[in-house]
C-alpha cells in the first residue's frame, strides 16, 4: 500500500493584525491576522522548514525525489528544488524538480510524489502571497509552506492511503500575474463563480463515482482555492454537513495559495483518527480532488511541530510599515554601509555541505567539533583526521551576544550571538524571529535556514539561530 508516511506544515513566526491595515489606510483590513514571512524568508527557506518538520515526523525515512511547488520561485532559469534538497541534507542520488507558475502546481507535485515509482517521494509546497495596499489579496492572503512524504509499507508506516480522486481542467482568465509583478489582477467575482462552478461539480462527482465513496462516508473536507467566493458557492456539491468542512485558517494564517491545501492536510492529519475519510478539493485553473483514508498507524503518529502550536506561538506585534518593507512595497533608506558583495558560485559549490546543510567537522581523536569544518584540530593539532558531523538539528546555548544597530540589515537592529552547541562546537550566528529585548546569555536556540541577503540577483542562503519556544 502506497500513501502518506508523514506530513508537516510551516507557518512563519510573524503575524500582521488586519486591523492595522485599516488604521494606516483608513479602510480595508478586516478581522483576524495573516501570517507573514520574515525579511530573511522566501519560498525556498519556508519549503526547507516544512520539509525538515516532515522528515522528522517520518522517523528517518528519506525521499528518493523532491518535487517543489510555488507561485513565487526565488529563481527563474535555475532549479529551486536543488536548494531545498541541499538544505535537507539529502543524498546526491535523490532527484529534485520544480513545479512553478500557478496555485495548481502543488497538486501536480502531489500527483508526482504519490505516483513516484522509484521509492519515497517528498512534495513541498511553499508560497508568499500579497497584493496592493488596502486590497483583498493583501489582507486575506498569507505566507506558509507544507510538505508531504509518500511511500509504501516497506518504507515506513503509511498513515493515510490515497483511495481516489479526479481532475477537471478548464482555461479561463479569472486571475493572472505577469512575471515581475508584485500583485495579481483578478476578474469580477461573478465570472469566477460561473467559470468554476461546473468544473468543481464535475470533479467532485467523478471522484465519488470512481472511488465508490459516498458523501455520508466523508469525515473531513478540505476545500480551498484563490477564488474564495466560487469555492464557497460550490461547497454544496460535496454534499456533506457544514461541520465536516475544516477550518481554512482564514483568521489566523490567511490563504497561502499553492501551499494551502497541503498545509490544511498536514494540520488535519495531526489530529485525525484511524479510518477517517478526508476529501481534498482544490480549485485552481480547474479543480482537483483527492480522497485519503487514514490507517491504524495514524494513532501513533505525532508531529514534532504541529501547525496549531505554530499558530498559537506566533508574534502578533508586526507593524504595517515593516510588513510593507518586507514585501518590497515600501522602499526605505538602507543602512549607510557598503552594500554586501554578491556571493560567488565556485566557493558556494565547494562549501555546499557547510553552507546549505550546516555540516561541521569532528576530530576523530579528540572529539572536538569545528564550525566551519577545519583540516587541523583545535585540540592536539591532528591534521586531516576529521569526519563530517551534521549540526542543523543540534540545539545550542547563547554564550554571549551583541545588538548591532549599524550593521547592514533589512530589519535592524541585527542580533549576533555566539552559540555553544550541545555535544561540542561554537559558532557566531545571526539571530532571527526574536525581539532583541528578549535575548540573554543562556537562552536556548535552534537553527533555521534563511536568506542572509540578495546581491546582484544571487540569494545568499545560510543558517541562523532562533529561540526555542
Amino acid at each position: 500500500m502506497r500513501g502518506i508516511i508523514a506530513a508537516g506544515g510551516y507557518v512563519p513566526y510573524n503575524r500582521l493584525q488586519r486591523s492595522k491595515i485599516g488604521q494606516a489606510l483608513g479602510s480595508g483590513g478586516g478581522r483576524g491576522a495573516r501570517a507573514v514571512a520574515s525579511f530573511d524568508e522566501d519560498t525556498t527557506t519556508m519549503g526547507v522548514e516544512a520539509g525538515r518538520i516532515t522528515l522528522k515526523n517520518a522517523g528517518g525515512v528519506l525521499p528518493t525525489a523532491v518535487f517543489f511547488a510555488t507561485t513565487e520561485p526565488a529563481y527563474l532559469d535555475k532549479n529551486n528544488a536543488t536548494a531545498v534538497h541541499a538544505a535537507l541534507d539529502l543524498p546526491a542520488n535523490c532527484g529534485a524538480y520544480d513545479a512553478t507558475g500557478s496555485a495548481r502546481s502543488s497538486i501536480g507535485a502531489l500527483v508526482s510524489a504519490a505516483n513516484y515509482a522509484w521509492g519515497p517521494a517528498l512534495m513541498v509546497a511553499s508560497d508568499m502571497r500579497t497584493g496592493l495596499a488596502g486590497g483583498g489579496d493583501e489582507s486575506n492572503a498569507g505566507d506558509g509552506a507544507a510538505a508531504i512524504l509518500f511511500g509504501d509499507d516497506s518504507n515506513g508506516p503509511v498513515i493515510a492511503e490515497l483511495i481516489g480522486g479526479a481532475m477537471q481542467s478548464a482555461e479561463f482568465l479569472d486571475r493572472w500575474r505577469t512575471v515581475g509583478s508584485v500583485s495579481a489582477k483578478v476578474w469580477e467575482e461573478r465570472f469566477a463563480e460561473a467559470a468554476y462552478d461546473p468544473v468543481i461539480k464535475a470533479a467532485v462527482a467523478e471522484a465519488y463515482e470512481t472511488s465508490g465513496i459516498k458523501p455520508e462516508q466523508v469525515d473531513k473536507v478540505i476545500m480551498t482555492g484563490l477564488a474564495t467566493r466560487a469555492v464557497r458557492s460550490a461547497a454544496k456539491y460535496v454534499g456533506v454537513a457544514p461541520d465536516k468542512f475544516v477550518d481554512l485558517l482564514d483568521n489566523t494564517v490567511g490563504n497561502t495559495g499553492a501551499a494551502h491545501f497541503a498545509l490544511l492536510l498536514a494540520s488535519v492529519l495531526e489530529t485525525a483518527s484511524p479510518g477517517q475519510t478526508i476529501l481534498v478539493v482544490n480549485a485552481a485553473d480547474g479543480c482537483d480532488v483527492a480522497i485519503f483514508r487514514t490507517t491504524d498507524a495514524i494513532a501513533q503518529y505525532r508531529s514534532v511541530r504541529p501547525v496549531a502550536a505554530q499558530i498559537e506561538g506566533g508574534n502578533d506585534g508586526l507593524d504595517y510599515a515593516k510588513f510593507l518593507t518586507w514585501k518590497g512595497l515600501l522602499t526605505r533608506e538602507p543602512p549607510r554601509r557598503p552594500d554586501p558583495d554578491r556571493p560567488g558560485g565556485p566557493p558556494m559549490f565547494r562549501s555546499e555541505k557547510w553552507k546549505f546543510a550546516f555540516h561541521g567537522s569532528k576530530d576523530r581523536s579528540s572529539g572536538a567539533v569545528h564550525l566551519p569544518p577545519q583540516r587541523v584540530s583545535v585540540r592536539g593539532g591532528t591534521v586531516d583526521d576529521m569526519e563530517d558531523v551534521a549540526m542543523a538539528d543540534v540545539p545550542g546555548t547563547i554564550a554571549t551576544f551583541t545588538i548591532d544597530r549599524l550593521a547592514f540589515s533589512m530589519s535592524p537592529p541585527m542580533v549576533a550571538a555566539v552559540v555553544d552547541y550541545d555535544g561540542g562546537g561554537r559558532y557566531p550566528v545571526e539571530m532571527t524571529d526574536v525581539d532583541p529585548a528578549e535575548v540573554k546569555i543562556g537562552m536556548r536556540v535552534e537553527m533555521t535556514f534563511r536568506r542572509l541577503y540578495t546581491a546582484d540577483g544571487i540569494h545568499n542562503y545560510f543558517w541562523k539561530a532562533r529561540p526555542i519556544r
